[in-house]
């Protein structure tokens, strides 16, 4: 498989910012650090630290959205700390994180994590969680592209091919002929076919079409010059047009 560039991701708070960053492969999230707020400027010279330690420049910052979908205080502070980062010249991305933080805490209340230790991790664990759902997300849309263009690549192109007819000449060999009109003249129905093997005008092919008794439609070729100059002069026309 192709390596990826990895994405750092940040939970931010007030106090810690908790990190992970992806695998090499951009699979699974894996934890970094649980980080002790002490500026902006030494925050993010941190960030930029570790985020080059991985030789990546991609940021995927939490969004603490209401459950709402709405945007507070919170976001707010957030998005101040993502443009230091940028100008630092890191690359942030937002990812919605509304309950990372109760579900990792929860995460690490089924380990037995004492109070303390659940406090130094439970930053850590959210960043994971908000990258992993990340990657998740990423590799549904992904799967769902590959599959959509499959599907566009074998489907055929029924217009193009509806055009496309195939005859038996006189010895009985297939001639491949492209519809190029077709036009309704006192209730008999003509198909002026183009050899697609001969670009001369003069092998242009035409045929008129009409039902036996049992119903089945029959080709006819035409031999009448005038009638076929006719419907030929009609489909320049129309071509002109």
């Amino acid at each position: 498989m192709m390596l990826k560039e990895r994405i750092v991701a940040l939970d931010v708070g007030d106090r810690r910012i908790g990190i992970a960053v992806s695998d090499p492969l951009g699979l699974t999230a894996q934890p970094i650090e649980t980080y002790t707020r002490v500026g902006y400027g030494p925050d993010t010279r941190h960030i930029k630290a570790v985020a080059d330690s991985y030789n990546t420049s991609h940021i995927l910052c939490g969004l603490p959205r209401n459950m709402d979908g709405s945007e507070g205080f919170q976001v707010g502070k957030v998005r101040e700390f993502a443009a230091q980062l940028e100008q630092a010249g890191l690359t942030v991305e937002y990812y919605d994180e509304r309950m990372t933080t109760i579900q990792a805490e929860s995460a690490l209340l089924e380990g037995g994590l004492h109070r303390d230790e659940r406090k130094r991790k439970v930053d850590m664990v959210a960043a994971v969680m908000i990258l992993q759902s990340y990657l998740d997300a990423e590799a549904s849309r992904q799967r769902a592209e590959a599959e959509m263009a499959d599907a566009d690549a074998e489907e055929p192109d029924d217009e193009e091919d509806s055009d496309i007819w195939v005859f038996d000449d006189e010895d009985g060999n297939p001639v491949t002929l492209r519809l190029v009109h077709e036009v309704t003249i006192e209730g008999i129905r003509y198909l002026l076919f183009n050899d697609m093997d001969n670009p001369d005008p003069d092998a242009d092919f035409l045929v008129m079409a009409e039902s036996d008794v049992d119903g089945e439609l029959q080709y006819e070729s035409v031999e009448d010059e005038e009638l076929i100059q006719h419907i030929y002069d009609i489909y320049l026309k129309n071509s002109d047009q």
